[in-house]
């Protein structure tokens, strides 16, 4: 059998169900994903969708089949998935999600020993024509499937605490939103493992039981339209923070004691900030978007600022090779070192909350200066004929006035006091704009609406 999987992306695997995925593929994909990195034990987790168990199951049953032992911790998030992965020292980690993705999609998210990503052009393109040829032959015998969800919980919960120091946090009061997604049951047993060291939290929960029908809507909290649950909620109850979960809990985003959403890219700035103070000198990964802030601040605590490419699998190899403490992109995805180089949903919101508690200021004072220093645009989308005929009719017009280019991600180009960066989707015909300034949010309207003008023109 040879057909080709189109539910296989850049980095992981993500399809329509019963278009392009189903649970036959997925127990296609256990046993090559299985027989690919010649593994023994397998950690496997999934989201709170309808289909995810089904899916489970079948996945499962491939890596039975090429005799592996799975390690099953239940519902749980991505995140749980990559410790679990460490924590058991397993060959392997799969976690069943579709994120933020509509309901009628699921996927998987991989990983290797140690939790480290699939190399996108190796690893993942022989899982790839492993499950396309699915000539698996004969059952391996001693395959088998072990509970292990209570053992998982407990020791990321433990590990999440260890981000902070309980005897500085102090009482605030947090409306946490987990979308109807898989963050609920997690986020429980967190805050009573949290409560038995300290009585310094209030939580407001909003949509917080997982609903595989998302009545509140596909979990998404980057996207505008689904900010006024949490805005409302934090001005309602007079709350010090919010803090809101996609479908998995990989990302959080934040809204201050106003209700005002936090932009991604100060949120690395203000992590950044923290990971120095706690390990003197060391290095901070960033993405191309958005860069001037955290490079400022990185500068200023004394440590390394490291750029690497959007992208999970391209972020986790750069702090590996340059030992960085701490990674983020203005996405929402927040690495940390001490947690086996994977992103969390959970740390960020917590080791903030450390920060309130040391300073004794709110979100939004932590924030003011840095916002006003590097006002940004935020990125904008850009539906288009032709891409790449738009992105050189922009190129064409700034490139000559420019001080500085780079093409890490996309290109960026720099000038005296503001600065660009300007990236085509892979998958569709969409161009992706963001710009920065260095104090002059006035500058950033201006160039947003000059570029916005030459993308659409050519």
């Amino acid at each position: 059998m040879t057909n080709s999987l189109t539910c296989f992306k850049a980095y992981d695997v993500r399809g329509e169900l019963g278009v392009n995925f189903d649970a036959e593929i997925c127990y296609r994909i256990g046993r090559a994903f299985a027989r690919t990195i010649r593994a023994k034990t397998v950690v496997v987790g999934r989201d709170a969708r309808a289909t995810s168990p089904e899916l489970a199951d079948s996945l499962c049953e491939g890596m039975i089949a090429e005799g592996v032992t799975v390690l099953d911790i239940g519902m749980a998030g991505t995140e749980e998935m990559y410790w679990a992965t460490s924590f058991f020292e397993a060959d392997g980690g799969i976690e069943i999600t579709a994120s933020h993705n509509p309901i009628n999609y699921n996927g998987l998210k991989m990983v290797k020993s140690g939790s480290r990503p699939l190399d996108p052009e190796t690893d993942l393109l022989a899982v790839k024509a492993c499950a396309e040829a699915a000539e698996f032959g004969s059952v391996i015998p001693g395959g088998q499937r072990q509970d292990r969800v209570a053992e998982a919980k407990a020791a990321y919960v433990e590990k999440v605490i260890s981000f902070v120091d309980v005897t500085n946090l102090r009482p605030l009061r947090i409306v946490v939103n987990s979308g109807n997604g898989a963050a609920g049951p997690t986020f429980d047993a967190l805050a009573q493992a949290l409560g038995e060291k300290t009585d310094a939290f209030e939580f407001i929960r909003l949509f917080h039981a997982p609903d595989s029908t998302f009545p509140n809507g596909i979990p998404n909290p980057l996207l505008p339209e689904n900010h006024a649950p949490t805005r409302d909620a934090v001005l309602a109850h007079g709350a010090d923070l919010g803090i809101a979960f996609d479908g998995d809990f990989d990302r959080c985003f934040f809204f201050d004691e106003s209700g005002r959403f936090i932009a991604g890219e100060y949120i690395v700035g203000l992590l950044a900030s923290v990971m120095l103070e706690k390990n003197p000198g060391a290095s901070i990964v960033h993405d191309p978007r958005v860069v001037w802030n955290t490079k400022d601040l990185v500068r200023s605590k004394g440590g390394t600022a490291v750029q690497a490419k959007t992208g999970h699998a391209f972020v986790k190899q750069v702090m590996r090779k340059s030992d960085a403490v701490y990674g983020g992109e203005m996405s929402a995805h927040h690495y940390f070192r001490d947690f086996a180089y994977c992103d969390s949903g959970m740390i960020p919101w917590l080791v903030s909350c450390e920060l309130m508690g040391r300073s004794g200021e709110p979100m939004s004072a932590l924030l003011a200066e840095r916002m006003a220093a590097y006002p940004s645009s935020g990125e904008t989308n850009f539906t288009l004929q032709d891409p790449q005929s738009s992105i050189a009719a922009v190129l064409g017009h700034y490139e000559p006035l420019s001080l500085h280019k780079d093409e890490t991600d996309g290109m960026s180009l720099e000038f005296d006091n503001w600065r660009f960066n300007l990236r085509a989707s892979n998958t569709e015909p969409v161009v992706r704009l963001n710009v920065e300034s260095s104090g002059d949010p006035d500058l950033v309207a201006i160039k947003l609406a000059e570029i916005k003008t030459l993308l659409n023109s050519a």
